[in-house]
């Protein structure tokens, strides 16, 4: 098998797409933003679907995609809430600068263009969070335009394919000019999940299911016996870690003191538990106690709080505090058995979590 590595061309493209287009027909998953054979897809919920799949599973954003199109079932239904509430529909499902922007393209797409996605990929690409793999699988999918997204499935079976062994990152661009070389005139969108789906259950990151794949007499990889080393990838940096204190302060009825972060920046606009700055170090008493959002009688609770974001690891350290009178205090109060509708982001929850658990 012919290597893009050495500057040879691969399998040939309509081979691959009759083999690929055959056995999707046949095994296509049943997708809830997925139209059914033979019908067209709504832009919405594809839209709506790419964006909660961005550095997230399938099986993580199917009650959110499921709850979002109930709750608000028109790009311009979702357009027109408050942003405060949709940042609460998206808690738990992280990356949260995605529901922000989420709000600003649904408006976008109201107010510029009367409730209708582009159908271009340029023009997909204007709108307010949507870069170019966004508005390829959308234009592909929805509209059936000629493009070639390249997610995490496709950049896998691409690489596998053509047996590039140039380690990721690095590899992106050539990969997304190997993928783009196989894309389809006739059904471009049905060929673009095609390669999602045979990348989600046939060629897996590990143990690939060789001997089912409808590419296996073409793969470059499956050739050269690479299949499972490929794509390679650079080795990470170590991610740091940061550290603080959270501050569980409740008032004399049980209920629990929250807060609205600032509306950029990490889990920006999102509710939270208050703390302190998470830095390298964790905080002295004495600077924890100028970051404390009342003075009260602080109590530090057994364990940490871990969480892991894209670029660092957390380690929170809980205090817990009681008012004994109704003081005004900056921030909102809610009580615990309504910490559930609150909207809180993940690292949110587990901090109410640990406290619930000690007896807060």
């Amino acid at each position: 098998m012919p290597r893009a590595d050495d500057g040879l061309p691969g399998p040939a493209p309509d081979e691959v797409q009759a083999r690929l287009l055959a056995w999707y027909d046949r095994h296509r998953r049943r997708l809830p933003w997925r139209a059914p054979p033979g019908e067209r897809p709504d832009p919405y919920a594809v839209w709506l679907s790419e964006i909660m799949l961005q550095q997230t599973t399938v099986q993580a954003v199917k009650p959110y995609f499921e709850r979002f199109l109930r709750r608000w079932p028109r790009v311009t239904d979702l357009a027109a809430a408050p942003q405060e509430e949709v940042l609460g529909a998206w808690a738990g499902l992280g990356y949260y600068a995605r529901a922000r922007n989420l709000h600003a393209c649904a408006r976008a797409v109201a107010e510029r263009h009367g409730g209708r996605f582009p159908d271009t990929e340029e023009g997909l690409r204007a709108l307010p969070g949507i870069g170019p793999y966004t508005a390829a699988a959308i234009a592909a999918i929805a509209f059936d335009r000629p493009a070639s997204p390249v997610d995490g499935n496709i950049e896998r079976v691409t690489a596998r394919l053509f047996s590039v062994t140039e380690p990721l990152p690095g590899a992106k661009p050539k990969l997304k000019a190997l993928a783009a070389t196989l894309t389809p005139r006739r059904r471009p969108g049905d060929f673009a999940q095609a390669k999602m789906d045979l990348g989600a259950t046939v060629c897996l990151p590990r143990n690939p299911k060789c001997l089912l794949c409808p590419l296996e007499e073409l793969c470059g990889a499956r050739a050269a016996g690479l299949a499972e080393q490929l794509p390679r990838k650079a080795p990470k940096a170590e991610k740091p870690t940061r550290r603080g204190v959270a501050f569980w302060l409740t008032r004399p009825d049980g209920a629990v003191l929250l807060r609205r972060r600032p509306p950029k920046g990490l889990l920006g606009g999102m509710t939270e538990i208050p703390s302190t700055e998470w830095t390298a170090e964790a905080p002295g008493e004495a600077a924890a106690l100028c970051a404390a959002p009342a003075a009260a009688e602080w109590e530090a609770l057994a364990g940490l709080v871990r969480h892991t974001f894209t670029h660092f690891h957390l380690e929170l350290t809980v205090w817990r505090g009681r008012l004994r009178d109704w003081e005004a205090v900056d921030g909102f109060w809610v009580l615990p058995d309504r910490l559930g509708a609150a909207g809180l982001p993940s690292i949110m929850r587990k901090i109410a979590k640990h406290a619930l658990e000690a007896g807060g």
